[in-house]
């Protein structure tokens, strides 16, 4: 009996581990995964235009070092890589969406690579919090919050 319990357990965490909660509508949870992927588009395309798109106009983000960042044009400003630089393979996987309202909640993990103009690449990984605002029919950053593992 000891065994199987411990059996369950062993079962339970690892599919609790691995599992993603979505809470709202349905449209709603698809749009910002939708936008999500988005995201991840434009940063590994340097479509630097498209990340600013992605915020909305008061958004903040929180960078692991420095100070919070207001605005577009400061947000921009920091996702904009040096010429010949490239982030490649930014991949941002949500554990849980939640939508209350107009506003949606999201936290998980993410991964990526720099590439710097020499070609030596630098990998990276993190978790994040972001707050999503419906704006005019489609869902924006508000606020975004990461940090490495």
């Amino acid at each position: 009996m000891r065994l199987l319990v411990s059996i369950f357990l062993i079962i339970f965490s690892v599919n609790l581990a691995s599992s993603q909660t979505y809470i709202g509508k349905e449209k709603h949870i698809k749009k910002i995964v939708e936008n999500t992927k988005k995201f991840s588009e434009y940063l590994n395309t340097n479509n630097y235009k498209m990340v600013g798109a992605s915020y909305t106009d008061d958004a903040k983000i929180f960078p692991q070092e420095g100070e919070i960042l207001e605005g577009k044009e400061a947000i921009l400003k920091y996702w904009t890589l040096l010429p010949g630089m490239k982030t490649k393979n930014h991949k941002i996987t949500q554990h849980e969406i939640r939508i209350v309202k107009n506003t949606g909640y999201d936290y998980g993990v993410y991964r990526g690579t720099t590439v710097n103009k020499n070609g030596e690449q630098s990998n990276w990984r993190g978790k994040y919090v972001i707050v999503w605002k419906k704006v005019n029919g489609d869902w924006k950053i508000y606020l975004d919050i990461w940090n490495n593992l």
